[in-house]
């Protein structure tokens, strides 16, 4: 790997092209390197688990209205959706903005946490759209997927964006038009204008995830994959961006990421610095290989958590006894799905689902009365107004504990954690103390999921669903993933029987 120094730079100064981040990762795209037998493995892995996660939504509000809209851009020769028969296509951006939304809205798939959040399983829906419209192949998926996690982990490793308030999407924007360059088969200067075009149309504030969360944290990564579609379509028609997108004198890092900050208060004016690692020419792309799934429907930094609830729970019999639960953990998890975030909406019996599933307080009730965790039943309005665990909901509380701040930001995988150690303490007095580094899931966890472990969830979350068939169909297909022809890359996204799907009735523009 090749560690980049990225920073503002004057106008005058003329940044060569092959100096600027965005030429870096469009040379990254454009690299010839074969695919690693171990990453194609976990490729088929996450498309399962995304087709597992996003046919347990197709009925949810904002899947129905991504949906209808899709389903106004009909296209002979397009794409496919999830749920619809596979003769019914669409065009690839529209499909790529009802699959992504299909995709994210239980918050059940992939992770990867660094110095920022992502979940770069997110830019499947847009390259699988694009691979069905272009008539691409198996192997093509499997080289396009592979650069667009890559690209996203890296510039997750090396840039943090929620601390200057903006979305975690404008990482995907990038990720996603340098992944589809690699499907495509584009040139340097295409990829690169179209990385900048994508990552410039996908800058958003961190409010879709701050307070009263609503639905756009669903349609959020669709959008940007969606927007990734169409800045390569217009840069492969020749059209340009705004450059260099990272480092000019007004773009990203100078007026986004604190270099205006920095100005003002008498620092260089060309700081931050950033470091973003990016595969050497002919090196393999292994990303994905450092990201993980999820067990349960709930944010990332709750997974491990919910699982020591579980365990924390059978020692429990009446937790109206408890006095108070202090969860000591990392700085992200307390500031942003802890006490620290200070958002009143984490402790609202009447919050959206989406505000839920940002609330350890609430996801640490729940699981640790309950000891399971269903992606409906463990959100219910009912559930979350249950005066028992109301009352025992507020009764909880984080706090920052700098060595779990320290091993989330490690680079050792064999140190880095997501955990926390949990304080309850008994009405008695009597204290139970429990901790957990990762989720059972991870790589490093207690039961690390594999294939078997992917096909199961694909299984547990669509046996209402699927016929066994449709069900037998797609994961005897995506198994065969390098070697599918254009053809049966129109297979991937299962169809359900008639009369499962709900539609949105509501009459909008298209």
């Amino acid at each position: 790997m090749i560690d980049h120094k990225v920073h503002a730079s004057p106008s005058k100064k003329m940044l060569n092209r092959a100096d600027q981040l965005a030429w870096k990762m469009a040379e990254v795209a454009s690299d010839p390197v074969a695919v690693d037998p171990d990453v194609t493995d976990m490729i088929i892995n996450r498309i399962i688990d995304n087709a597992s996660v996003a046919l347990a939504s197709l009925n949810r509000s904002p899947v129905k209205s991504a949906r209808a809209m899709a389903k106004s851009h009909p296209r002979k020769g397009g794409a496919t959706l999830f749920g619809i028969p596979a003769t019914e296509e669409i065009c690839a951006e529209w499909a790529a903005w009802a699959n992504g939304t299909a995709v994210r809205e239980l918050d059940f798939h992939d992770t990867y946490l660094a110095a920022d959040y992502s979940h770069p399983g997110d830019n499947i829906p847009a390259l699988l759209a694009v691979a069905q419209q272009c008539g691409k192949n198996g192997a093509d998926l499997v080289r396009g997927i592979a650069t667009a996690y890559e690209i996203q982990v890296n510039l997750v490793k090396g840039i943090c964006l929620h601390e200057h308030k903006i979305d975690h999407i404008a990482h995907i924007g990038p990720a996603a038009a340098a992944g589809l360059a690699s499907l495509l088969g584009l040139d340097n200067e295409v990829a690169y204008q179209a990385i900048q075009q994508a990552l410039h149309c996908t800058i958003t504030t961190r409010q879709s995830r701050k307070g009263e969360i609503s639905s756009w944290k669903a349609f959020a990564p669709a959008y940007a994959g969606k927007t990734a579609i169409e800045a390569v379509d217009r840069c492969m028609r020749g059209e340009g961006a705004p450059s260099p997108i990272y480092e000019g004198e007004d773009s990203i890092i100078s007026y986004i990421l604190n270099g205006r900050t920095s100005r003002d208060q008498g620092g260089s004016p060309y700081e931050p610095v950033y470091t973003v690692p990016l595969p050497a020419p002919g090196e393999s792309k292994r990303a994905i290989l450092e990201t993980y799934t999820k067990e349960h429907s709930a944010e990332y930094q709750s997974q491990a958590l919910i699982d020591l609830a579980f365990r924390m729970g059978e020692k429990i019999d009446d937790f109206d006894t408890v006095q108070s639960i202090l969860i000591h953990t990392s700085h992200h998890t307390h500031y942003v799905i802890g006490t620290g975030s200070g958002d009143p909406q984490k402790m609202d019996p009447e919050a959206s689902r989406e505000t839920l599933d940002h609330s350890i307080m609430y996801i640490f009730a729940v699981a640790v009365q309950d000891r399971r965790w269903h992606h409906v039943d463990s959100y219910a309005p009912a559930r979350a107004r249950r005066p028992d665990t109301v009352r025992l909901w507020h009764k909880i509380s984080t706090c920052e504990n700098p060595e779990w701040t320290r091993r989330y930001h490690s680079h050792d995988p064999a140190e880095k954690a997501f955990g926390a150690r949990v304080v309850i303490t008994m009405n008695d007095g009597s204290v139970l103390e429990e901790e957990i580094s990762v989720a059972n899931a991870h790589p490093l966890g207690a039961r690390p999921f594999g294939r078997g472990e992917y096909i199961r969830k694909f299984n547990a979350l669509t046996e209402d669903i699927l016929d066994q068939a449709e069900s037998s169909r797609f994961l005897e297909l995506v198994q065969k993933l390098p070697d599918l022809t254009r053809e049966e890359i129109k297979g991937l996204n299962p169809s359900v029987p008639d009369g499962y799907l709900v539609e949105n009735d509501l009459v909008g523009i298209f």
